[in-house]
């Protein structure tokens, strides 16, 4: 895979918004819920906010990720998605949104994906996130999964 770059776009944009819509789509197939309601385009807008896209070197948007700012220190992510085919672009989202988090103040990223979803959850393990109590409204949902990685580490 050929990746001209990643880049902070509004997620208002066409090209995020179809990718917007192919996450939302794979997650009701594979978790039986969209995930819409989970996501809020104005918490990506803020200051310590983050919606990214990456390219390949055709320009082509093929992957996107965001973080939003939750409490002091701390963002969550957001609305990770890589087309099937794109090898290696999920991780690429990954580590840009780690290093701008770094670069924000954050000392630690939080997530949540639902339990169902192995790939998304062997996908945040093999990168250091680790499983915390669920967190705001997962609380109590054992649908749901949490997790965390510490980027002072």
């Amino acid at each position: 895979m050929s990746l001209l770059h990643i880049e902070a776009v509004d997620p208002a944009l066409p090209e995020a918004e179809v990718l917007l819509e192919e996450l939302s789509a794979s997650l009701a197939v594979i978790t039986g819920s969209s995930g819409r309601a989970s996501f809020d385009v104005q918490d990506v807008r803020v200051p310590g906010a983050l919606f990214v896209l990456a390219r390949d070197a055709s320009g082509v948007a093929l992957a996107c990720g965001a973080i939003r700012p939750m409490e002091e220190g701390v963002a969550e992510v957001k609305r990770m998605y890589a087309r099937t085919n794109t090898l290696g672009l999920g991780s690429a989202v990954l580590a840009h949104l780690e290093t701008a988090a770094r670069q924000y103040g954050y000392r630690h990223l939080r997530l949540e994906t639902r339990l169902v979803n192995q790939r998304a959850v062997a996908f945040y393990e093999k990168h250091g996130y680790c499983r915390i109590p669920n967190f705001g409204k997962y609380a109590g949902n054992s649908a749901a999964v949490c997790f965390e990685k510490n980027l002072l580490r």
